[in-house]
Formats: C-alpha cells, sequence, structure tokens
C-alpha cells in the first residue's frame, strides 16, 4: 500500500508539472518556471510564520502571493531593459536567499529545513497524513498536489482556446480582445500552487526537471497542443513509476530516480523521435544527399 500510495503521489507531481509545463515551453519561459520554484521559498516560510503550521492551504495563499510578486519583479525589470534571462536570474536568486535566510533563522525547532525544501523525501509521503474528523483520509502531500492538479485542470480546461491562443501568438489574442496580461498571471499562479504542492514530495530542486523535462519531451514527439499535453503527463507518469523501482533497486533518492528516468525518456525522444529526432535527421539528409548525387 505505501508503494502505491508513493507512486500516486510521484506520478500526480509529474503529471501537473508536465502539464503545465507544456504552456512555459511554448511561450519560451521554461526558466521561469525554474524562478518561481525558487523564489516562493520565502512565501512558504512567512505563510508558515504567520499560520503557525504547515498546513497545505496557508502554504499555497503565500506561494501563489509571491510567485505573482516574482513575475512582476521579472516583467518589471525586462521592461525596463534588463534581458529575460538575466532579470529571472537576479529575480529569483535574490528571493530564494531571502527564503534561505528566513529558513535558518526562524524554523530552526521545527521540521522546516533546507533539506526538506531543496530535496524533499516522497517515501516519508504515506506517513504524513490528513486528520479530519477523527478519520485518517490519507497522505496530506498527495491530497494536496492531487486538488491543485484537478484544479489546473479545470481551469485549463475552461480557458483552453485563450491559453492556446496566448501562447502560439499573444499579438493575435490581444487584437481580437482576449487579456493576454490577465492569462499570463493565471497561468503563472497555477504554476505557482503546483510548486508548493509538489514541495513536501520533490523539493524545490526537482520540481524545477519535472516543470520541464517531460513537457519537453512531449514537445519532440508531437506538433499538436493536445497531443503535447497528454504526452507529458504520460512522460510524468512513467517516470514516477519506473523511478520508484529505480530508485529501489539502486537504494537512491527516489524523486532523484524519477527525475533520471525522465531525462532517459527525454534523451530517447531527441534521438528516436519520428519528427525531430536526430536520428531520422541524419536519415533524412543522408536521403537527400544521395538523390542530389
Amino acid at each position: 500500500m505505501n508503494t502505491f500510495l508513493i507512486i500516486l503521489t510521484g506520478s500526480f507531481v509529474a503529471a501537473s508539472c508536465g502539464f503545465l509545463g507544456c504552456f512555459l515551453i511554448l511561450r519560451r519561459m521554461a526558466m521561469l518556471g525554474d524562478a518561481i520554484s525558487h523564489a516562493i521559498l520565502p512565501g512558504i516560510v512567512i505563510a508558515f510564520l504567520f499560520s503557525g503550521s504547515r498546513e497545505i492551504l496557508p502554504m499555497l495563499i503565500g506561494a501563489a502571493l509571491i510567485g505573482l510578486i516574482t513575475v512582476f519583479i521579472v516583467q518589471l525589470l525586462h521592461q525596463s531593459g534588463v534581458k529575460s534571462d538575466a532579470a529571472i536570474g537576479v529575480t529569483f536568486t535574490a528571493l530564494f536567499s531571502v527564503g534561505v535566510v528566513l529558513v535558518s533563522l526562524f524554523t530552526q525547532q521545527v521540521d522546516l529545513d533546507l533539506d526538506c525544501v531543496l530535496y524533499g523525501e516522497i517515501a516519508y509521503v504515506p506517513w504524513d497524513t490528513w486528520q479530519w474528523g477523527g478519520f485518517d483520509m490519507g497522505p496530506r502531500a498527495l491530497w494536496g498536489i492531487g486538488s491543485v492538479f484537478f484544479f489546473s485542470l479545470v481551469v485549463i480546461g475552461l480557458f483552453f482556446k485563450q491559453f492556446k491562443l496566448c501562447s502560439f501568438d499573444p499579438a493575435l489574442a490581444a487584437a481580437i480582445g482576449i487579456p493576454v496580461v490577465l492569462f499570463h498571471y493565471l497561468l503563472m499562479t497555477l504554476v505557482s500552487l503546483t510548486t508548493v504542492a509538489a514541495f513536501e514530495s520533490v523539493g524545490a530542486i526537482l520540481v524545477v526537471a519535472m516543470l520541464v523535462v517531460p513537457s519537453a519531451t512531449a514537445y519532440l514527439l508531437t506538433d499538436r497542443l493536445h497531443h503535447m499535453l497528454l504526452i507529458s503527463m504520460g512522460v510524468g507518469i512513467l517516470s514516477a513509476v519506473f523511478g520508484y523501482f529505480l530508485a529501489s533497486f539502486l537504494d537512491s533518492s527516489i524523486a532523484g530516480a524519477m527525475t533520471s528516468v525522465a531525462g532517459l525518456l527525454f534523451l530517447l525522444a531527441f534521438f528516436f523521435s519520428p519528427r525531430h529526432g536526430m536520428l531520422f535527421k541524419a536519415i533524412a539528409r543522408r536521403k537527400v544527399s544521395m538523390g542530389e548525387l
């Protein structure tokens, strides 16, 4: 049963991150997901200081607010003439450093340390349960990431056409009256919520890989957004399942093994994708050169 709960939690984390990561990649904003995943650390600590607990709701609120502040600062710096990559780097390193200082200063007596924040430990998920009305409702992390995942599905499903158009052609979207800035911040809010919900399972560092690698793999395998979303979630789930058994075999970090499997799947797509794979491109070039001869 514990194995199933760990794999299920990992699947939700990988699928939800990969699902939103597709829109980040299409917008060429993959590293902004990296920035948010690190910058929300002070939001989590401040939420903990105000609430006095590690309940998921105040953590989500704190993370969402800091995530939006991060996006606002990056946009402000970029509009002021700072290069986008430099703006992202300055913002997330500054906010993450503030979060590290807050953790070291104010959370020494509780289970909210840097190892927990940076790396997480998904193996402990089955024992950290949510009690409601005297009943054991199951792992708290599973409820958190599951709720955020389904919320993201509902939001993206309701406004799929708007998100799609804003991702592919924001100028056209603005021209026909779609509030591009509003949907931009809505997407960043979903990324922030997903990131903090995944903190306890995979930590800040590994959630970055889950935001980028499954969706990048899907990007190599299809040119249709519907298929890309489904493939990215499928790759995430496969990474969680095979990563768990790899970690069991090697007696190593479960979250790290899941991310390693995701990286392996990306490499397979990179070399063997029928559309964009290096092998098929080489074959196509060889056919062209042979035809010219």
